[in-house]
């Protein structure tokens, strides 16, 4: 299976004080057909606006990974967690037994955009965890470097990626144009990609699919994939989720 969703056939949700686009089933957007792929629950692009942002909400038996597109993101939770995340972050929390957490923008002038997904665990009940780290450009830059990983395979990093209680590995490459990587796409796998910047060209055994801005792939049972950027403005960023 190989399956396009583009952009426009994202559910838009419009506030005065966010905008955000819905790639499944979530909040006023209700949709049973479109509520998860595997144990992918949610992938929302969210832009809040300046002096923005949720007010303290509880989660439970979540895993959550957050990444900063452009702006700043501010966190706090009741574990006594307050970070500012700047453009390049990447943020993940268990939520386990239990956790609330705020997001906001800080500034008083720009937007914040961020993506952020959710996963259930592979176990309920967990003890509540949180951490954050920086990714630079350079690091992504058209190769294959895990941002997220599944805590089984932590040991196995050497570049101290993060880690969730879910069995996923999670990318953020950045492609120039021409540039090629091949991701090797198990049977008993699937594969979320979302396009977040420039263009993509990915080819399989089930054709050639082109993908613009906002764009996502969702596969499993497929072939290995050669995705190639393509787009004329530069570089093309993305996000890949290996998932069960």
């Amino acid at each position: 299976m190989f399956k396009i969703v583009t952009s426009a056939e994202r559910h838009t949700s419009e506030k005065e004080w966010i905008h955000s686009e819905f790639s499944f089933s979530f909040a006023d957007y209700e949709d049973p057909s479109n509520s998860h792929f595997g144990c992918l629950l949610a992938h929302n692009d969210n832009q809040l606006q300046p002096q923005e942002g949720f007010k303290k909400h509880p989660h439970h038996d979540l895993e959550i990974v957050s990444y900063v597109i452009s702006g700043t993101l501010q966190h706090e939770d009741d574990m006594g967690n307050q970070h500012v995340l700047e453009a390049g972050t990447v943020q993940v929390m268990s939520a386990g037994t239990g956790l609330s957490h705020s997001e906001t923008n800080p500034s008083t002038t720009d937007p914040v955009r961020f993506l952020q997904m959710w996963f259930l665990p592979s176990t309920p009940n967990l003890e509540p965890r949180w951490a954050n780290r920086s990714f630079s450009k350079e690091e992504m830059t058209n190769q294959w470097r895990p941002v997220v990983v599944g805590q089984n395979e932590l040991q196995k990093e050497d570049h101290s990626p993060l880690s969730i209680q879910q069995d996923v590995t999670i990318y953020l490459p950045i492609l120039e144009t021409g540039k090629e990587l091949v991701f090797p796409q198990k049977e008993d796998r699937r594969t979320h990609l979302f396009l977040i910047s420039g263009h993509l060209e990915i080819q399989c055994d089930e054709g050639i699919f082109h993908l613009e801005p906002g764009d996502a792939a969702r596969i499993h049972k497929a072939c290995d994939l050669n995705i190639k950027g393509s787009s004329s403005e530069g570089k093309s960023e993305f996000i890949l989720v290996d998932l069960p």
